[in-house]
């Protein structure tokens, strides 16, 4: 009876007439919220363009009708901003809900939230974004965010879990595939999983050609890891009779470019690249050409996060923490500020620093006084490389060298504002792994060169990755003509 009524309810607040395999999917989901079962999980996986997103939202806005307790998740800011757009809720990173400081005293690590919610759903959008890799010295439990995920949901009464992604997406770094969308990995933790899988895509979206050409590249795609090369190669983009796929050549690109920004701004468009030393010539190219700049930092800037730092939101204040709806519990790797205010630059311990006020996009525009560390900007490493990492702690050290203590010169350096400061790159031009989870209006796509044997799964997830990562229009960069139908 329960079962019958949560399904009534998502079919009539649902936008459209459900097809024959989404009405499948709201009565297994119907069913799975309505039992009283322990350690249940419903894997939500759906290809681009099968509603997926749709139904999950349809889903939230009937339990919230019918008062039942649900909690939206993401495992970046930006996924749980686009998680908050679409469902109509707030939606948190998985950091902030399941983590909290040690204590007032230790404001450097976190460990696991004691989980107040009893008979309540969790979903978290973006799963195939979540690790599971054990991170020595993580500051956030016990560094293995799955782990930790299913700890917190099912150490209260009556808890579920509903992750929701695309296995066909890149999976985290480091990872051969991403283990929160694998359902024998959930069942090791003796977890009841109910799989759903949407395949077909829905008739609204047929005039779509970056949904046509994603279906075409996702069906492609094995399930498998060990897959032979070249796997990819007799994939072609389809352009004909659709207007949101664009071939443009390198003549073209500074107009492109210049026209999106003008028409949708910058924050609506991004170009993907596959290697940071390419995202460094077209950010570049971009901030010379197109934004006439000729300092190296602006006001107005925008910047992408290329290290996990924890060191800057420890020093908010409670006031400013109450100011906004959410904050970050840490800077992230990937997150996107904004250049407010440009203050005093200098050189110390062998690098150039700068002091900025920054606005977090992602976080409710929340605005921090920071130190950056501007040497990254233009290196071809994806952050400090380990070298670099190790001559500024040798160098930051010999400031405490008088100190006996080994504890007290460590708890020195921690505080240090230069090694701790912030690693950055311009954010025009990108990496696909550092875009996952977000979506702009139009998609610059430049796959550089792809060496012989060079199109595997790899290659044909990093594609499918970038192409979904659009609204509106995708552009193709200098794309080789046995790449087009």
């Amino acid at each position: 009876m329960i079962t019958e009524k949560i399904t009534d309810k998502i079919v009539n607040l649902y936008p459209f007439t459900p097809t024959e395999e989404q009405m499948e999917a709201i009565k297994a989901m119907s069913h799975f919220v309505a039992m009283s079962a322990e350690r249940q999980v419903f894997l939500l996986k759906g290809y681009a363009g099968t509603g997926k997103t749709t139904l999950v939202a349809t889903l939230v806005k009937a339990l919230k009708q019918m008062r039942r307790k649900v909690i939206l998740m993401a495992p970046t800011g930006r996924a749980a901003k686009v998680f908050s757009t679409y469902s109509g809720f707030m939606a948190y990173t998985i950091h902030k809900r399941i983590y909290r400081q040690k204590s007032i005293v230790d404001n450097t690590s976190f460990q696991l939230n004691v989980n107040n919610y009893e008979d309540t759903l969790f979903i978290v959008d973006e799963s195939s974004m979540i690790s599971n890799q054990g991170l020595s010295g993580s500051m956030f439990g016990t560094g293995r965010l799955l782990d930790d995920l299913i700890t917190y949901v099912y150490s209260s009464k009556s808890c579920s879990l509903l992750l929701l992604g695309d296995s066909a997406q890149l999976p985290p770094v480091g990872e051969y595939s991403s283990p929160a969308l694998l359902e024998k990995e959930l069942e090791s933790y003796n977890l009841k999983v109910t799989p759903f899988t949407l395949k077909t895509v829905m008739r609204q979206t047929y005039t779509s050609g970056i949904l046509y050409n994603a279906t075409q590249l996702r069906n492609m795609l094995p399930e498998k890891v060990d897959i032979p090369a070249e796997i990819m190669s007799g994939f072609k983009f389809k352009l004909s009779g659709f207007t949101d796929v664009v071939r443009i050549s390198g003549q073209d690109l500074i107009e492109s470019i210049s026209q999106c920004y003008g028409r949708d701004g910058i924050e609506e468009t991004i170009v993907l690249c596959r290697s940071n030393k390419r995202a460094i010539v077209y950010n570049n190219g971009i901030r010379n050409t197109i934004l006439d700049r000729e300092d190296e930092l602006n006001r107005g800037e925008h910047l992408m996060i290329v290290k996990n730092n924890y060191y800057w939101t420890e020093h908010l204040t409670p006031e400013d923490r109450d100011s906004y709806l959410e904050y970050p519990s840490f800077i992230a790797n990937g997150d996107v500020a904004v250049v407010q205010r440009i203050r005093r630059s200098r050189e110390m311990y062998g690098f150039r620093y700068v002091d900025v006020v920054l606005t977090f996009p992602d976080y409710d525009d929340i605005e921090m006084d920071v130190t950056l560390l501007l040497d990254t900007l233009h290196s071809e490493s994806p952050s400090l490389t380990q070298q670099e990492n190790e001559r500024l702690f040798g160098n930051v050290m010999e400031d405490y060298i008088h100190i006996r203590s080994k504890k007290e010169r460590m708890k020195q350096l921690r505080e240090n504002q230069y090694y701790n400061a912030i690693q950055v790159k311009y954010a025009y031009a990108i990496t696909c792994h550092k875009a996952q989870g977000g979506q702009w209006k139009n998609v610059f796509i430049d796959q550089g060169y792809v060496p012989e044997g060079g199109r595997d799964a790899d290659y044909g997830r990093w594609l499918y990755t970038a192409l979904t990562r659009a609204t509106e229009t995708v552009y193709l960069v200098n794309w080789p003509n046995e790449g087009i139908e």
